[in-house]
């Protein structure tokens, strides 16, 4: 069987862009200040190609803040709930700890949790939009997206604060439905982990203008001064010291996401990574989708499941499947989440060939076959 070129399939931090090397940071402004007109003028790049290839409404700000796309929602959160009662949606890991912060660190009084298992959406019509609502677009953990933002109110009175991290340049974002995204360097353009991606809409600066949040915001999470935004957060005035070595490296994504024809072909790459893994899952007699809708399979995080295997023998058959398939060089980082079902994800975001995904398909089978037999022994 051909091994794949690049068996990089971990969901975070994610496959470089095709043909990457260290040569690309070469002109990485080390040394320097960040607030050196030089080294600023790099991280506005940062920010102005994210809205180009992003299609970024005009109006919305867009700026980097500390601490990945966790840091960009944590902001969001404690900058601006406190106003309406909140609602969130908990259908995986990361969902679940907003929701977790939402009740136990803000305490917020009114707050509803709407929650959906493993593999499943919740119920979406449960949302009130006079209501903030706080939810993933994309379940880097479970494999489950949502497949459209029809069901946020266009006129809405909450605003829609959606962690995007797993979505963003894989996913076409409605971002008329939407008024806070975040997300983080690492995911589907396989940047360095460093700093996040916070993008407002004018309704999201509006609150943050008239609204002063009832707890202590700590210096990394203050978007406002005297009441109105801190612009500077916008034009590449950052809150905390960035690497610019990951600052040089989110660019060659950005600029190679441009290159090869912007967000429709980041898509098309993604979606071309699903449907390859689609057709396997099809024909195989013991692999199958953890997202239970194909609608909404996600088309970055695809995350595998057992079909009939006894679950008692899932979790033992799931480890050794990961441990040979990186014996192997086959597949590296490629085990699902601790909290999910036992199970695979492979990343099949954008940076990722679709001539290396089929060609690690025939190793998954050949992986469950050996990890039976070792788990049988």
């Amino acid at each position: 069987m051909r091994k794949p070129d690049r068996p990089f399939f971990s969901s975070g931090p994610c496959a470089k862009r095709p043909g990457w090397s260290l040569a690309a940071l070469e002109d990485a402004l080390v040394g320097r200040s960040h607030r050196a007109a030089e080294p600023k003028a790099r991280l506005r790049e940062v920010i102005e190609l994210s809205k180009r290839v992003l299609r970024l409404p005009e109006g919305w700000r867009l700026g980097i803040v500390p601490a990945s796309d966790t840091g960009a929602v944590e902001m969001a959160m404690w900058s601006l709930l406190g106003p309406r009662g909140v609602d969130v949606l908990a259908w995986e890991s990361f969902s679940t700890e907003w929701a977790s912060d939402a009740q136990k660190e803000l305490k917020l009084s009114d707050l509803r949790i709407i929650p959906g298992e493993y593999g499943r959406l919740p119920d979406l019509g449960a949302v009130d939009w006079a209501r903030d609502c706080i939810f993933v677009w994309n379940g880097t953990t479970s494999g489950v997206r949502l497949p459209h933002g029809a069901w946020i109110a266009p006129d809405r009175q909450g605003l829609a604060i959606c962690d995007a991290t797993s979505a963003a340049f894989a996913m076409d974002l409605p971002w008329d439905r939407l008024d806070v995204v975040t997300w983080s360097w690492q995911k589907v353009l396989g940047g360095e982990a460093a700093h996040g991606m916070l993008a407002l809409s004018p309704r999201a600066v509006e609150r943050l203008e008239s609204h002063r949040p009832a707890w202590p915001l700590p210096k990394i999470f203050r978007l406002t001064k005297g009441g109105k935004l801190i612009e500077g957060i916008f034009q590449g005035d950052t809150i905390n010291t960035p690497s610019m070595l990951a600052v040089e490296d989110a660019l060659d994504g950005l600029r190679w996401a441009e290159g090869i024809g912007g967000l429709p072909a980041l898509i098309a790459r993604s979606e071309a990574n699903l449907a390859a893994v689609a057709a396997w899952e099809a024909r195989s007699p013991w692999a199958r989708f953890l997202a239970e809708d194909p609608a909404t399979r996600s088309c970055t995080s695809v995350c595998l499941r057992f079909r009939d295997l006894d679950p008692a023998r899932q979790p033992e058959v799931a480890k050794r499947m990961t441990a040979w398939l990186e014996r192997e060089g086959v597949a590296l980082d490629a085990g699902g989440y601790r909290d999910a079902p036992p199970g695979l994800r492979l990343w099949c975001g954008a940076t990722v060939e679709t001539a290396d995904v089929e060609a690690v398909l025939p190793w998954l089978d050949a992986a469950y076959a050996a990890a039976t037999r070792e788990a049988a022994a």
